[in-house]
């Protein structure tokens, strides 16, 4: 999960990667869920030809726009834990490098 890692490599970072990877997850399962009990619900009435396609996507935008929130903050979290294991890896490359020992005849 996105922010352990940095957690690990000791990057105060992680705890923000943390607490959005927890929030997004959240919020996707809880509104998720509801969106798919909403969505069988109401499966006849939102797939029927007498529907309008548009008033349908509104319908449903509004019991989705939550779940798809929490998606788009995973998401994020995601891409910033994957910035901060690029800089990661980067400074223990630096870091090995500046280690090398003299070359011996």
């Amino acid at each position: 999960m996105p922010g352990f890692g940095s957690l690990v490599a000791g990057r105060v970072s992680g705890y923000g990667q943390v607490v959005l990877t927890i929030c997004g997850m959240v919020l996707s399962m809880v509104f998720g869920a509801r969106f798919i009990v909403w969505y069988f619900t109401n499966w006849s009435r939102v797939r029927g030809d007498e529907m309008d396609p548009m008033s349908a996507l509104g319908e449903m935008w509004v019991h989705v726009r939550w779940a798809l929130l929490g998606i788009v903050i995973f998401a994020f979290a995601w891409i910033w834990a994957l910035g901060t294991s690029f800089l990661i890896v980067r400074s223990a490359r630096q870091a090995e490098a500046a280690r090398v020992p003299p070359r011996l005849m």
